[in-house]
């Protein structure tokens, strides 16, 4: 009898099971449940006192109530035996953290800590912790601690390290009455199974862990604050372990509530984005795997460590045990082009779209489709939200040069989606000069739709782009590995050989397109330097007059 394998999906704004038949890898079924406080960012439930800028928050029980949602429609519609699911795989945005007592009950579900931020979850988009990060990064580079090396030199506010820091400085009864603070997809595992274990991936991308070196010194994080000292070994205290390991068995009270078999097997969870490189059937090194949308993830496996520049970091069983995984990424993309849509888009074009009945990306596609490499004269950077990799900063900002009175909005469309064609080669290149392998490209997520990006993208690289046929790459990760944990396959390699989406169609670079992008990229990569690298660039000083102008505009003399 066919068998299956359940992956549950936490994304930022919902929640998604996808159940799989653990031979072929066919998805059966999938449901999505919206999380119903959404990303909590204005004032805490039932209270009316504003929450202060940049903070983001999320209520765990909409995750939970959510779970129950999916997993019970999903079994129903799927009429399966529920006997016959081997196995459950978790993945999650990240860094999403939960402040909770030892038994796992979150600060926020206690009475006389509702009305508290700071024990309410943390959403990995919370960037009000700028200030401890930046305290972080300072120090790190003022110790020479080798750690931050394997960051690109720098971590994110949205990282573990400095939300923490930011609940004991900002909230210290806070801190001291949480016993741990979690990662939403290690404790989605832990309710489901009474079990807590950290994961690696999380543990290694976003809390600074290392297998072979641990986390950072307690004297590191004494220097930030003396009352930081207990962070990794309290807070922090359990097991990590490698994506799909067997953390524990479901409850059975939560089989109950699922309509699932008690003693389930649940494996350990996996960030949201690196849980598409196994669904998107990635299992050895050489390909790199791209996750395309609002921005972009580039991760790839390799047999050995090797600090690239930039790079958002590399872990030992990151993503497939046996491996170090790498991340890389272009903080902007897909908003690039709906920044362009909403703010350069002239009446006509939205007249011809709306008589076309067509939406006004694929008019400003269909347009600049028509136009040659080179053609317009145009060149653009692609940080219009900063740089990930490879100058991890986020305070740089775009660029588009060669502007004429003959300019058409369709040839700057088109520049924009080259500048960000162009920031990926530069994130390949940056890894072969190092070494790394790069002989495939594999690319899932919402932007695979446009076939005037991807076929710039595969000139620009001169490479062809494999897609994935799964529009739910993460979830099938998840239920990789949640077979994996359940004794369907013996590693999760082979795993992924029989379960992971296969590529639906490639994308072949055109050889005459891909000299002249080689020539315009090296103009690109011209004004990295320029732009990025010098300490005295222009770009850097406007930024610095816009802040003069700020403080100066701002007094109320």
């Amino acid at each position: 009898m066919n068998q299956f394998s359940l992956g549950l999906d936490f994304g930022t704004e919902s929640a998604r099971a996808v159940l799989v038949e653990v031979v072929t890898g066919e998805i059966v079924s999938t449901k999505v449940h919206l999380y119903p406080h959404g990303v909590i960012d204005k004032h805490l439930p039932g209270k009316e006192e504003p929450l202060p800028p940049d903070w983001a928050l999320q209520n765990p029980d909409d995750w939970l109530t959510s779970l129950q949602e999916i997993v019970y429609a999903t079994i129903k519609e799927s009429r399966i035996d529920p006997k016959r699911v081997v196995g459950i795989g978790v993945d999650f945005t990240s860094s999403t953290l939960v402040p909770t007592l030892s038994n796992g009950i979150a600060l926020c579900n206690l009475e006389v800590h509702q009305d508290q931020p700071h024990a309410w979850p943390k959403l990995w988009k919370h960037h009000a912790a700028q200030p401890q990060s930046d305290r972080v990064n300072e120090l790190a580079i003022q110790r020479e601690e080798t750690w931050i090396a394997r960051y690109g030199g720098k971590i994110s506010s949205e990282w573990l390290i400095p939300k923490a820091l930011e609940i004991l400085e900002e909230s210290p009864e806070i801190y001291s009455m949480m016993n741990r603070l979690v990662e939403g997809a290690d404790w989605i595992v832990w309710q489901l199974t009474g079990q807590l274990a950290h994961n690696a991936c999380c543990a290694g991308y976003k809390a600074t862990w290392h297998k072979q070196e641990g986390f950072p010194s307690p004297a590191f994080l004494a220097a930030l604050n003396p009352e930081l000292i207990n962070l990794y070994t309290e807070k922090l205290a359990g097991s990590i372990v490698p994506p799909g390991v067997k953390v524990g068995r479901l409850t059975k009270g939560w089989a109950k509530r699922l309509g699932l078999k008690t003693g389930t097997p649940v494996a350990a969870g996996i960030i949201d984005a690196h849980a598409a490189v196994v669904g998107g059937g990635v299992n050895a090194p050489g390909t790199m795997f791209m996750i395309m949308g609002t921005s972009s993830c580039h991760m790839l496996l390799a047999e050995a460590e090797i600090l690239v520049e930039g790079i958002s970091g590399v872990v030992e069983d990151g993503i497939v045990p046996g491996f170090f995984a790498y991340e890389a990424g272009q903080v902007s993309v897909g908003d690039i082009f709906s920044w362009f849509i909403e703010n350069n888009t002239p009446f006509t074009y939205q007249e011809e779209a709306t008589s076309q009945g067509i939406s006004l990306h694929d008019l400003f596609s269909g347009k600049a489709g028509k136009l040659n490499p080179g053609q317009s004269g145009l060149l653009a950077l692609d940080w219009w939200n900063g740089c990930r990799t490879p100058l991890v900063d986020a305070d740089l900002n775009g660029l588009v040069i060669g502007y004429s009175l003959h300019t058409s909005p369709e040839e700057l469309y088109r520049a924009l989606i080259e500048s960000t064609a162009f920031g990926t080669r530069l994130i390949v290149e940056l890894f072969r000069e190092k070494g790394i392998a790069i002989s495939k490209i594999r690319a899932g997520g919402g932007l695979t739709k446009n076939d005037l990006l991807l076929q710039i993208y595969a000139d620009v690289l001169g490479m062809s782009i494999e897609l994935t046929a799964s529009e739910q790459v993460s979830g099938q990760g998840a239920a990789i590995l949640g077979a994996f944990a359940g004794g369907a396959y013996k590693s999760v390699v082979e795993a992924i050989e029989s379960m992971a989406a296969k590529p639906s169609r490639a994308i072949e670079p055109d050889e005459r397109n891909f000299g002249i992008y080689s020539s315009l990229y090296d103009e690109y990569s011209r004004l990295v330097h320029l732009f990025g690298r010098e300490s005295q660039s222009v770009m850097r000083r406007l930024r610095e007059i816009r802040a003069e102008s700020s403080i100066l505009f701002s007094r109320k003399d």
